[in-house]
């Protein structure tokens, strides 16, 4: 049966879209790395054509600079030496199939006006290392970059210490127009991807960040986190199964102080499966857009708010989630809630979703505390 809130009846279907990608979720837990193409572990429509970041036309490719790709030898200073070695006007560094052993203490260090672009069989492995900071691709102040293909393998399996958290397969600090698009990124120490991040000496936002077709699994931390940065778009992507230290959320929206996020999209997204819960977004946020998302079988909350500033919660499935679908919390203002499909909420505590469904379906589905303002809700569904 489903139940609807506001003056109109909304049925919401199940996208089919999502159909196939919990297909491939699941071949991809149960098949060896690397067999499925980033592509085919996301949703497989398209909302978004990711932009092409100005750049020159020369093309340097790794294996030129001292790149092995045999998993065995560190091909960090080869990498790093193609990258050097782009004239001023920037271009593309190409990277074939193979297994290349990267220093995620030094990083591979991205410049103004580059592409990396990985074979889809190309696969960059961090080297154990037991750091507190360790990045495998690291952006800092640059512009006018695009990451896209093949795989980056964290070392959360080799860490060499039980500490820390900010192990990243990619790192974006101070960063303006950069792309991240079509790439898997799994077990690493800390985040899959971090935009932001906590640095007293660099206090600059990102800015202009498309984050497309990317698969986030079994990161420790989070799958993406978003700090202080500015209109960020996160489409078609997968954040799933992370983790190890806390919050471990699929997508945590948390900038560092002075300073916030604002004008973040997240469309047409799976996040699924995490410790922690689904999307966090947390103080100093404002404008957050979560869109014709698959929201389910997080352990916490569905989404939680937290001192948030309009956002618009709009035409998602959420559900299987252990705690409430979502929360809006400690003076979380200008929050819309419409047109989501929600069902078996708060699966966590035994008895507590059933008793929800019969008595008021809506209870399990969007909770909000009392110091919360301007929140609207139309168009829900409710199903059991």
């Amino acid at each position: 049966m489903t139940h609807q809130d506001g003056n109109e009846a909304v049925q919401v279907p199940e996208r089919r879209r999502f159909v196939r990608a919990g297909i491939m979720t699941t071949l991809a837990a149960a098949l060896p790395w690397g067999l499925l193409r980033p592509a085919l572990a996301v949703p497989t429509k398209r909302t978004l054509v990711p932009p092409v970041r100005a750049r020159g036309r020369t093309v340097v490719n790794v294996r030129n600079s001292g790149a092995r790709g045999d998993g065995v030898h560190d091909d960090t200073d080869a990498f790093q030496a193609a990258i050097d070695g782009l004239p001023s006007g920037g271009g593309t560094v190409q990277v074939p199939a193979g297994t290349y052993l990267i220093d995620a203490v030094r990083s591979v260090r991205l410049r103004d006006r580059m592409h990396l672009d990985l074979a889809p069989q190309a696969r960059l492995v961090a080297k154990p290392n037991g750091e507190r900071r360790a990045y495998v691709l690291y952006a800092f102040k640059v512009a006018d970059v695009e990451i896209s293909g093949g795989s980056i393998q964290g070392d959360r399996a080799a860490h060499l210490v039980t500490t820390g958290e900010w192990g990243h397969g990619i790192q974006l600090r101070g960063a303006s127009r950069v792309t991240v698009r079509d790439i898997n990124i799994a077990d690493c120490w800390g985040d899959g991807i971090c935009i932001g991040g906590a640095d007293q000496q660099q206090q600059t936002p990102c800015e202009d960040i498309v984050i497309a077709n990317v698969s986030c699994r079994r990161n420790r931390r989070q799958g993406l986190s978003i700090g202080r940065s500015r209109n960020v778009r996160v489409h078609d992507s997968e954040f799933s199964d992370t983790a190890g230290t806390s919050p471990q959320y699929g997508i945590d929206i948390e900038p560092d102080r002075p300073g916030g996020a604002d004008n973040v999209v997240i469309e047409n997204c799976v996040i699924r499966g995490n410790r922690g819960g689904g999307i966090q977004i947390f103080r100093r946020v404002t404008n957050v857009t979560i869109k014709d998302c698959l929201i389910e079988k997080n352990r916490g909350r569905g989404i939680l708010s937290v001192g948030a500033q309009d956002g618009l919660i709009v035409g998602n499935v959420i559900r299987d989630n252990g705690l409430v679908g979502v929360a809006l919390r400690d003076k979380t203002q200008g929050y819309q809630v419409n047109a989501n499909r929600f069902a078996n909420n708060e699966a966590r505590t035994p008895g507590k979703s059933a008793k929800n469904k019969v008595g008021n379906p809506s209870a399990s589905a969007v909770r909000t505390a009392p110091d919360t303002q301007a929140i609207s809700m139309t168009g829900n569904s409710y199903d059991h």
